[in-house]
């Protein structure tokens, strides 16, 4: 069958004929069967600076986004029709991304407790729940790297390029600079008022041992989601099992728990400031899949919420 391809007019005309492109728009030729990957890669022939990953597909006048993986006719995409499409811009591999974000709170957490001089102009020596605070957050991002690395596989393989930079501020500032400045500084550090009150070891042994639950249990719910995807593929199921029976995301409970638990261990502004602002911004993650999850799956157990049990 013939796909026409065309980019979608701007708001007003892009130049003196109307045209958005001298390029646009060209047929492509494909089977009856053809799925979003191979349109794809037909309009890649055709235009070799519009790679796959580049490319966003839409049809109709619901401008309805065609997913990779997906048969043309699931869309109703008969000969002739026209399907627009639009430039991406570069992209960059997820798992890079993932790379990106999580390298720079480690970077800057390992500078400011290691190098007090530069930030604090002082040396001090560090409290226990410094010490502790440091040990359990460099953990939980080396566990992410580690994660990224050898656990998760990714449904979408790239984002744009540009997206990279307002992604990292979350975790290179908010995570990593921020936290790090008002939790290792010397109004926390050992012989002050504050950290004899934070340092009880009653109090770090059990918000420590509610982080590493919370962390074990994020990991184990990532081990789930990687099991239902065979390798090289965008299959999707319904996941079962361990706090997945209760909420869409039990991944993104899991590690709000871990960060109630250092916030709750410095009593920091920075800290609660970034759980407030990671909750928030899990919390809008696990609607958007929870959302995909009822309208994909016809049978998707109604009982589950999207993040937090029984409410939310």
């Amino acid at each position: 069958m013939r796909i026409n391809i065309a980019k979608r007019a701007p708001p007003g005309p892009a130049t003196a004929d109307g045209k958005t492109s001298s390029r646009y728009p060209f047929a492509v030729e494909l089977p009856d069967s053809a799925t979003v990957d191979e349109l794809k890669a037909a309009i890649a022939k055709q235009v070799s600076s519009l790679q796959p990953d580049r490319q966003r597909l839409t049809f109709g006048e619901k401008k309805e986004a065609l997913e990779p993986g997906s048969s043309l006719s699931k869309y109703g995409i008969k000969h002739g029709d026209t399907v627009f499409v639009k430039d991406l811009g570069p992209q960059i591999g997820w798992q890079t991304v993932f790379y990106i974000e999580y390298f720079g709170p480690i970077v800057f957490h390992f500078i400011v407790y290691n190098f007090q001089g530069l930030f604090y102009g002082q040396s001090f020596e560090h409290s226990d729940v410094q010490r502790r605070v440091y040990l359990l957050i460099m953990t939980h991002f080396i566990k992410r790297e580690l994660e990224t690395a050898f656990v998760h596989r990714f449904s979408h393989g790239t984002m744009p390029l540009i997206n990279v930079f307002k992604n990292s501020f979350h975790y290179h500032m908010l995570s990593g600079l921020n936290l790090a400045y008002w939790v290792y500084g010397p109004s926390t550090g050992e012989g002050t008022p504050l950290a004899a009150k934070l340092s009880s070891p009653f109090l770090l042994a059990l918000l420590t041992g509610i982080f590493l639950f919370a962390e074990a249990s994020n990991l184990s719910t990532h081990i789930t989601l990687r099991n239902l995807r065979p390798p090289g593929t965008r299959v999707r199921r319904v996941p079962h099992g361990y706090g997945f029976d209760l909420v869409s995301c039990p991944n993104y409970l899991f590690e709000t728990i871990a960060w109630v638990a250092i916030a709750a261990m410095t009593r920091s502004l920075a800290s609660v400031l970034f759980l407030v602002v990671s909750t928030g911004q899990m919390y809008l993650w696990a609607v958007k899949k929870h959302k995909q999850y009822k309208r994909e799956f016809a049978d998707y157990p109604k009982s589950r919420k999207a993040m937090i049990p029984y409410m939310l």
